[in-house]
Order: C-alpha cells, then sequence, then structure tokens
C-alpha cells in the first residue's frame, strides 16, 4: 500500500475510522472525511496517526461541490486517487408508514446520493488515468429487504444496484467496482439500535461482525481480487439472498429470526447494567 492514495468516508467512527488507522498502517496516503471534523481529529490525536501521509477535511457527503471541491484539494496534493471507499451511512430505526419525510431524504441523501456524487468524482478521474478501484459499502439489508430499518434497508438496496451497475459500466476501463454487504458490524450504528424494538432483525445473526472483519475481508480479498460482490458472513449472506429471491420464504424465516432477535436485543440491553 505503500504511497497508494486511499480516500475514505464516514472516518469519525466505525469502520471509517479502522480503516482510516488501517491504511495508515500499511503506508497508504489517506484522505479522511466525515461530517464530524472534531471527531475524526480526536481519533487522530488519540491513535497516531501520522500527518504527513493524511489529509482530514470535513465531507457532508450529500453537497456535490463539496466533493468536487476535495477532489481538487486531494489532486493538489499527491496528483492521483488510487482508491474510494464509500463507508459513511445512516440509521435510524423505525416503521416506513411512521417516517417523516426528512427521515426520509436522509437516508437517500446520505446512504445513496453520496455513494453516487462520491463514485462519478472518482470515476471521471479514474477513468482518465486508466486504473482504480472503487469500494461501496451497502448491507445484507441491501440484499433482503428487513422491516424494521425499512429506510436503511431501500437506500443499502440502492446502492447495492448502482454498484453493480456501474461495475458493468466500467468493465474494460481498468476501474474496477465493489460493493461489500455485511451482516450487523459492532459499531456506534449497530449500538443504537439496541432500544428499538422494531430493529429486532439486526440482532437475530449468531454474533456482529467486527470492525477487523471488514478490514480482512478489505485486505486479503477486496483489494486483491477487485470482485464486483463480496457478502459476509456467508452463511448469513446465503440468508439473505434466499429471503431476497423468494418473498414468501422471507416471510416465514423473518417470524423465526425477529423472535431470536428480541432475545438477543434484551440480553444486550441487560449487559449495559
Amino acid at each position: 500500500m505503500d504511497k497508494q492514495v486511499i480516500w475514505l468516508t464516514g472516518c469519525a467512527s466505525g469502520v471509517g475510522l479502522h480503516l482510516t488507522d488501517a491504511f495508515l498502517a500499511r503506508g497508504a496516503q489517506v484522505l479522511a472525511t466525515d461530517i464530524d471534523l472534531d471527531g475524526m481529529r480526536h481519533a487522530a490525536r488519540a491513535r497516531g496517526w501520522d500527518a504527513s501521509r493524511l489529509l482530514m477535511r470535513r465531507l457532508d457527503v450529500r453537497d456535490p461541490g463539496a466533493w468536487d471541491a476535495l477532489y481538487s484539494e486531494l489532486i493538489g496534493a499527491w496528483a492521483r486517487l488510487d482508491c474510494l471507499f464509500n463507508v459513511a451511512g445512516v440509521l435510524h430505526p423505525g416503521r416506513l408508514t411512521e417516517a417523516s419525510g426528512k427521515d426520509l431524504d436522509l437516508h437517500v441523501d446520505v446512504n445513496f446520493k453520496g455513494v453516487v456524487h462520491g463514485s462519478r468524482v472518482a470515476a471521471r478521474h479514474m477513468i482518465a488515468q486508466g486504473r482504480g478501484h472503487i469500494v461501496n459499502l451497502a448491507s445484507l439489508a441491501g440484499v433482503a429487504a428487513v422491516p424494521g430499518i425499512g429506510l436503511y434497508s431501500a437506500s443499502k438496496h440502492a446502492v447495492r444496484a448502482y454498484s453493480l451497475v456501474l461495475a458493468e459500466e466500467l468493465k474494460g476501463s481498468g476501474v474496477a467496482v465493489t460493493v461489500v454487504c455485511p451482516d450487523a458490524i459492532e459499531t456506534p450504528m449497530l449500538k443504537l439500535q439496541e432500544d428499538f424494538e422494531e430493529a429486532a432483525l439486526t440482532f437475530s445473526g449468531r454474533a456482529p461482525l467486527t470492525v477487523e472483519d471488514i478490514s480482512a475481508a478489505v485486505f486479503d480479498r477486496i483489494l486483491k481480487d477487485r470482485p464486483v460482490e463480496v457478502s459476509l458472513p456467508a452463511a448469513r449472506a446465503f440468508q439473505a439472498r434466499l429471503a431476497g429471491a423468494f418473498p414468501v420464504l422471507s416471510r416465514i424465516m423473518t417470524r423465526r429470526l425477529r423472535a431470536r432477535g428480541l432475545k438477543k436485543q434484551q440480553a444486550r440491553r441487560d449487559g449495559r447494567g
């Protein structure tokens, strides 16, 4: 990874924060972005990020002009972009019929349109240089519909579809597109769902993935093989694909999984003391 230029979003916490650590540790030059600039600065101090290989900037992924401005700054500093990781996302649990217009806009604008804005900026540069890699973080909730987090699930379905189409359109250009569809990950986004029974299905797996699981997939497979899609873990991915392909089967599975998820969700609440 020495001297590779990596642009990441969502770097103040969770997966984006961990990947920033991991790329810097491997010698990459990193543009770390998040809407929470103070949170990134705190992480940089706490983790000893190497300022000589790091640009930290505030980015609201909903703003296409902000993407363009940061791209110009990045090229001015390092003259290239090797990989973009669209990680930033939001999730507000709740039933679709009770969701506000503001919530709808937030999920679509951050989770989906943010990915589109970033991918367009990166693709223009990468096509011109004849190489590059765009990695978009979706979810298994973008493979199977997940009640209780419906806006999130719908927006991640859009991310997955967009990424698969973009990968096909860029085939032969030297630019790869990978969409990553993980199960629940142990991050602040998971913790915020503990108090919402609507989100019980999130907790129905054996155990949440860790940020280390995601980085292992990134460095052991995604960056090496540049696959179009990676889903984690394998057993839950198979389950999600069945549910996505057969809605009737999905209804049967949902009843059983929700009961399991409610128990695990309660256990997490109890464990908080």
